[in-house]
């Protein structure tokens, strides 16, 4: 294994072949896709071999065969994953994130079970020191662009300590990531007014002032879409919510078109004049250019992918991780975490 990557100067990710609804189809198609447009990353798959190498040949696909890791499991969607990661020691996931622990790779990407991807990135690549609880990241377009949410799911009882040291790491993320310098960062909660909410999100916020970070405060439901700030601060239980219902939005807004257009032929032309335009103009809802979910706060880089990730969304993912890796993101975040220790 030691003989597989040698080049440090290089971000050195390691795809989970098997992971996701469409693999390894989409996964080994996004993957060197993204590494044919970059070529500044080296690059590793993990999972099954001969399932890798038929793809690789169908496709007519140019890969170093060297650079499959193989695992011979693959761990379900659904399943429980400090269980299934117990259960199956050779799978992709596992194999693939003590590949990372272990020093021959810097990031680790999945479109596999969340959970599992969670837990093993936890776990076993582990966390970063004084990280008390990873957090998982997506953008939420609105008015001034895109804010960045976090936590939305990877835990579901956050104490006012977590979602401090979730303002830490987001506000360096999206300050490295989106360019912003010193972004503001609001906590969401049920009033703008200072003293608003339960006993977790008033003593965040007392935690939150502390700090030097650009703070401005609780924000309300609607200042996500309303973009009042860059960096929004919740529990992993509201978060996830919030983001499904936002998919859910959607889907109810493809739902009452195509059922607007059921009703007449004038309407079907209606809808036909401004499909595209409303296409362009909700692009940035399309969870495929965002390049994942990235699980913050663990030692290495862990981007989590949808299960039903296509292979450009795959390849935002696998650029997404060489991004972070050049801008160091994983250290600043080491490195601030470390400088409010003593916040309390």
């Amino acid at each position: 294994m030691d003989t597989i990557l040698k080049n440090h100067s290089k971000c050195r990710i390691v795809v989970d072949a098997m992971g996701g609804d469409f693999a390894p189809l989409n996964t080994i198609l996004g993957s060197i896709q993204a590494y044919q447009e970059s070529g500044e990353f080296d690059l590793n798959l993990v999972g099954r071999t001969d399932e890798i190498k038929k793809i690789i040949s169908s496709q007519n696909l140019t890969f170093d065969e060297s650079k499959i890791i193989h695992a011979d499991e693959v761990i379900q969607m659904g399943e429980k994953p400090t269980k299934a990661l117990k259960q199956k020691p050779n799978s992709s996931i596992v194999v693939g994130t003590k590949f990372v622990k272990d020093g021959f790779a810097d990031a680790f990407i999945s479109a596999g079970d969340t959970g599992s991807v969670m837990a093993a990135s936890t776990l076993i690549i582990g966390r970063i020191p004084g990280v008390g609880r990873p957090t998982i990241s997506t953008a939420m377009p609105n008015e001034s662009g895109v804010c960045n949410l976090f936590d939305v799911g990877a835990s579901v009882d956050s104490k006012p300590k977590h979602l401090l040291e979730y303002a830490i790491m987001g506000s360096i993320y999206t300050e490295e990531m989106d360019g912003i310098k010193n972004p503001t960062v609001g906590l969401l909660n049920v009033g703008e007014e200072e003293g608003k909410g339960n006993e977790v999100t008033i003593e965040a916020a007392e935690l939150i002032k502390k700090t030097k970070l650009n703070f401005i405060g609780n924000v309300e439901g609607f200042d996500i879409l309303k973009g009042s700030a860059n960096v929004i601060i919740c529990d992993g239980f509201v978060g996830n919510i919030l983001i499904k219902f936002g998919e859910g939005v959607l889907d109810l807004l493809k739902y009452k078109f195509k059922e607007y257009a059921s009703k007449s032929f004038t309407n079907k032309l209606k809808v036909g004049l401004i499909r595209s335009t409303m296409r362009e103009a909700l692009k940035d809802f399309d969870y495929q250019t965002h390049g994942g979910a990235v699980l913050l706060g663990v030692n290495k880089i862990s981007i989590i992918g949808h299960g039903s990730s296509s292979p450009i969304a795959i390849k935002n993912m696998v650029l997404r991780a060489n991004e972070i890796h050049k801008k160091n993101i994983i250290e600043k975040i080491s490195n601030a975490i470390n400088q409010y220790s003593n916040i309390n």
